[in-house]
């Protein structure tokens, strides 16, 4: 399938996609994406749905063009408040203390329903729904369909593309181990689906009907043209615009991107309690030496309590610093001059 494909899937002039950072979107960066002509994205992990029509409503008020919104489809196995939730607490105080935090008691809910979330986003009518950790049920299929919502998957495995196939997602995210942050497998461990995205991407299009996005080590001009040369129908981009002046990250995480080298970047479940590529800092490696990573989202949740303060005090050692192996390969500066950059490595028109 060609490029044309997304363009007239997305109603967008250029198949180049935003990557949904969770916890690390911003409007500005999902706005300018859309406005270069691209698919802007923006991550609503962690978002009830109040906060979900806010998101929307900006997103909306800084772009009239096509955005996606992204989501975490439930599991099954995420641990909810218990007993459990102290023990896990009191095992980061070093961190809370260091940012000048309590330690935090238990909630009633770490995250909110998929329901919730779903209302809202219905309501807010995207013109592109993303989710990650599955492949979205029937239900789910045809209600945005009938909404005229395009639906994305994202496969770690040739199988998990299979079965979002099946399941009748519009287009489907071939995402290599190379990626920043979450390893979003769903059929087996992801420690046990680590495909590069150069073996992923052209076996995933040879085994789906879908338009293919490649995502993982694509930074600038030849990553696009190589995803492309693969079968793709266009890339998905997340650390060259995590970079970007326009994003959420602060001074520290850009200096990160900047400075960690291709082999530099780990695999870690220290911050979330699932499996993410980041820079291993001072608390990546304190909490891996303390043996006491709680089940997700009960981590991810304890961490967040120091790495919100954390990040508002430019702190990168206790901060989760998501980024991809191509991360020396991000120039920084405007998100116009990236999505320019990626842009050149499209076929002339």
């Amino acid at each position: 399938m060609g490029s044309s494909d997304l363009r007239d899937l997305f109603r967008i002039s250029h198949p180049i996609v935003l990557g949904a950072f969770g916890g690390l979107s911003s409007t500005a960066l999902t706005a300018s994406v859309s406005e270069s002509g691209g698919l802007g994205a923006y991550g609503l992990y962690g978002y009830d749905g109040d906060r979900i029509r806010e998101t929307a409503a900006a997103l909306r008020a800084a772009t009239q063009k096509p955005f996606a919104l992204n989501i975490w489809l439930p599991t099954g196995d995420e641990a909810v408040p218990g007993p459990q939730h102290t023990a896990f607490a009191h095992a980061l105080e070093p961190f809370y203390s260091a940012v000048g935090a309590e330690i935090p008691q238990r909630p009633e809910r770490y995250l909110p329903t998929l329901d919730e979330q779903l209302d809202a986003i219905w309501d807010a009518a995207p013109a592109v729904l993303s989710v990650v950790y599955g492949a979205p049920s029937a239900e789910l299929v045809a209600d945005a369909r009938g909404r005229g919502i395009r639906l994305v998957g994202t496969a770690t495995t040739v199988d998990e593309a299979v079965a979002l196939d099946e399941a009748g997602v519009d287009a489907i995210v071939a995402s290599g181990s190379e990626a920043a942050g979450h390893r979003v497998s769903f059929l087996k461990p992801a420690d046990e689906s680590l495909v590069g995205t150069f073996s992923l991407v052209p076996q995933v299009v040879d085994a789906v009907r879908a338009p293919v996005i490649a995502a993982g080590g694509v930074s600038d001009r030849r990553g696009v043209a190589a995803a492309l040369a693969l079968g793709a129908s266009g890339v998905q981009v997340g650390t060259a615009f995590l970079a970007a002046r326009e994003s959420a990250a602060n001074d520290a995480h850009r200096d990160a991107i900047r400075s960690t080298s291709a082999d530099a970047s780990v695999l870690t479940r220290a911050m979330s309690g699932r499996l993410a590529r980041g820079v291993r800092n001072r608390a990546v490696r304190a909490i891996e030496a303390g043996g006491m990573i709680a089940p997700f989202p009960i981590q991810n949740w304890l961490t967040g309590k120091f790495r919100t303060p954390a990040g508002q005090q430019n702190l990168g050692e206790l901060q989760s610093l998501w980024l991809g192996q191509s991360a020396p390969l991000a120039r920084g500066g405007s998100a116009a001059d990236i999505f320019a950059e990626l842009a050149a490595g499209l076929p002339s028109t």
